[in-house]
């Protein structure tokens, strides 16, 4: 049975295997220890800089590190040093597309409704670049996040669609995520061992 034309059964058992995985792949995550991940934000790190020299982002868009995700600020520093812009999500209801602020170190931040920094004000701009945390990413470059559809909804939107790239660990790969009909396969994913290009 494909995953895209699923029975009411299938699709109920899908999603009690998203979720089971969606809490065990945080957890690994969360348990890593912090020399191990300082170590694979430099391989991260070099990996993306190599990828936007192929594809120089003038606008790159990137999420607030949270739960221990790759930290992309450093990366974004360096772009804005160079002339570039970056830009965070913004989460306008539930249901919709992200919209994008710009970002500077100097912005001035505030929580949003899941507690994550976010630009008070700003531009609204469109990113050429988009660097999209995993929680659970497969052979096929489909993703898990956490679960509210947000990016899928925005790359389904967002036209011309920016250079989608996954960012995550090794841990967090899986054979196959059982996608659904709405999600989206990202471009490439990046992990501290691999670029996985779709």
């Amino acid at each position: 049975m494909q995953p895209n034309s699923p029975s009411a059964e299938y699709t109920g058992q899908t999603e009690v295997f998203r979720a089971t995985l969606r809490s065990e792949k945080i957890a690994a995550r969360q348990a890593l220890p912090a020399d191990l991940l300082a170590a694979h934000a430099l391989h991260i790190e070099a990996a993306l800089e190599a990828l936007l020299a192929d594809a120089p982002a003038t606008v790159l868009g990137f999420c607030w590190p949270v739960r221990q995700e790759f930290d992309a600020r450093p990366l974004a520093e360096r772009l804005l040093s160079r002339g570039g812009s970056a830009c965070l999500p913004v989460v306008v209801a539930e249901a919709t597309p992200l919209q994008f602020r710009t970002w500077t170190p100097g912005s001035k931040m505030t929580p949003d409704r899941y507690g994550i920094p976010t630009p008070i004000g700003g531009e609204l701009i469109v990113p050429d670049v988009l660097l999209i945390p995993l929680v659970a990413f497969d052979t096929r470059n489909f993703r898990i996040g956490y679960g509210g559809g947000f990016f899928d909804r925005t790359l389904a939107a967002l036209s011309p669609r920016p250079l989608a790239i996954g960012v995550g660990y090794e841990i967090s790969r899986v054979e196959d995520t059982r996608p659904g009909k709405y999600d989206i396969a990202l471009d490439v994913i990046v992990t501290e061992a691999t670029v996985q290009r779709r």
